[in-house]
């Protein structure tokens, strides 16, 4: 073990996914390091829906976590079905998986999200997340330390300070420890989700639930979609899209559920009532902004201090990468840290190729997400969201 790398303090700031796959690889080689997240338990807020988990990047890490068999009992390999419809409630693409088939290969199964990343803290030595812990200012520590590198104090809102030779931004979308590095800063879209449930579907909604399915349908028409998934807990979300200028969407509307409601059933006033019957069951109304960094965003490389996950590479849900990029991110970088303290070798350069290797694999999914979002949510919209899930599956093939 290099004796200059061996005693790093390693600050991960961030109990997302990323930060959580980070940690977790780092205690797998013996490599103490802290977490300090915002939140102040795993459970005081809701973690979201459903998953896929990508054979190539969230599958890669988790069965290199040594986590593949605790989450795969409650992987769904029946969520990978797939309906395309329109605002009439035709059908224009079903894929329906049969899973019992040897040649299905489960690429891509279904996990909620809140279940996969409670499977990851409880793989992480006690009391190395930090709950409610809020960090208030990051301070480069001058001058530099005798090998070259900069430590940086961190500075919580409880007044405390600790300083580290590394820290790691997975703090999502509106990162703190990006500011250091980047002026980037998340860009509205132009459309926007609000994200509704229906609970106990196969029991209370027979219709909705054989509507949607075991895994995802997408009606798509005029610029609009009704995008609804199911979930492991019996559940539905359902994510009612539209495009929309930033901040038109009437927030008064959406103070009391009933009115917000009102509102969406008025913009799908001709949708077949079907698919309107799941703005009208659904329960609770949370409008959702899709916001994302530019497609091109890099830094230059400052050693000992970097961002991964959303914090890097914020893009639209319209690809399904978000979580499974966060992961692999986090694999990747715990693992040049582990090769960095057991072999020796200089950090900067380690870190520098990394992000390299980051930003290139991101910015192939953040064009994707951003031409999927033009096309999904479009006057043409069901034609051109079948073109690409036709394409996707041949490319699988």
């Amino acid at each position: 073990m290099s004796s200059s790398n061996s005693q790093l303090k390693i600050a991960i700031i961030g109990a997302g996914l990323g930060g959580l796959t980070l940690a977790r690889t780092l205690q797998q080689n013996y490599i103490n390091c802290s977490v300090f997240e915002l939140d102040a338990s795993p459970n005081s807020r809701p973690q979201g829906g459903s998953l896929d988990i990508h054979q190539e990047s969230g599958q890669h890490a988790l069965r290199t976590n040594g986590l593949w068999d605790k989450i795969e009992p409650h992987v769904r390999y029946e969520g990978e079905d797939l309906r395309i419809a329109d605002k009439t409630g035709k059908i224009w693409l079903e894929e329906i998986n049969e899973i019992d088939d040897p040649s299905y290969q489960g690429n891509r199964p279904e996990v909620d999200r809140g279940v996969l990343r409670q499977i990851y803290i409880d793989s992480i030595k006690e009391g190395t997340i930090h709950w409610g812990t809020q960090v208030k200012n990051i301070i480069p520590v001058e001058p530099l330390t005798e090998n070259g590198r900069t430590l940086y104090t961190l500075v919580f809102r409880n007044g405390t300070e600790e300083t580290f030779d590394i820290v790691v931004g997975a703090d999502g979308a509106w990162s703190r420890v990006r500011a250091l590095l980047s002026d980037a800063k998340p860009v509205y879209g132009g459309v926007i989700m609000i994200e509704t449930r229906l609970m106990n579907v196969d029991e209370d909604y027979p219709e909705e639930a054989k509507l949607v399915g075991h895994g995802t349908m997408c009606a798509l028409s005029d610029n609009k979609g009704i995008m609804v998934q199911r979930n492991g807990d019996g559940s539905i979300r359902n994510y009612v899209t539209l495009r929309i200028p930033e901040n038109g969407l009437p927030e008064k509307e959406f103070l009391q559920e009933s009115t917000g409601r009102a509102y969406l059933l008025n913009q799908f006033n001709d949708w077949c009532q079907d698919l309107r019957n799941l703005i009208e069951n659904g329960q609770g109304l949370t409008p959702r902004p899709i916001n994302a960094l530019p497609i091109e965003h890099r830094w230059t490389s400052r050693p000992g201090i970097t961002i991964i996950g959303d914090a890097a590479h914020l893009m639209s849900p319209f690809a399904g990468e978000g979580a499974n990029l966060a992961m692999i991110d986090g694999l990747e970088l715990g693992l040049v840290i582990v090769k960095v303290i057991k072999e020796g070798g200089d950090l900067a350069v380690c870190q520098q190729e990394f992000e390299k290797a980051m930003i290139d694999r991101s910015q192939q999914a953040a064009a994707m997400s951003a031409q999927n979002m033009k096309d999904f949510i479009s006057a043409d919209a069901p034609r051109r969201a079948v073109a690409f899930f036709q394409g996707h599956s041949q490319c699988e093939h």
